[in-house]
């Protein structure tokens, strides 16, 4: 199988260098290999309606005042840490 690291690039909206993507691709199909190696899951994945999961309670606890959490912070604003913007 002959991955195209251009496409993915593209998709995942990365900039690969043109030197670096033999690289990625030879690690990539490292990958694939790998994978295709692994045992086939014999039986089902389902969930075991006789072991069902229990969630812990929840309680409330004491925690920071937010005037000291926000000292710390580089930029805050309205009671609330400013972070930069990641999607567009």
């Amino acid at each position: 199988m002959k991955i195209d690291v251009t496409h993915l690039a593209k998709l995942a909206r990365l900039t690969i260098d043109e030197e670096e993507r033999p690289r990625f691709a030879a690690e990539m199909q490292g990958i694939v290999e790998m994978v295709e190696k692994l045992p086939p899951i014999e039986g089902k994945l389902t969930a075991d309606p006789a072991n069902r999961m229990t969630l812990r309670p929840d309680r409330v606890e004491p925690s920071m005042r937010r005037e000291a959490l926000l000292e710390n912070a580089p930029q805050s604003e309205a009671g609330c840490i400013v972070v930069p913007r990641v999607v567009e």
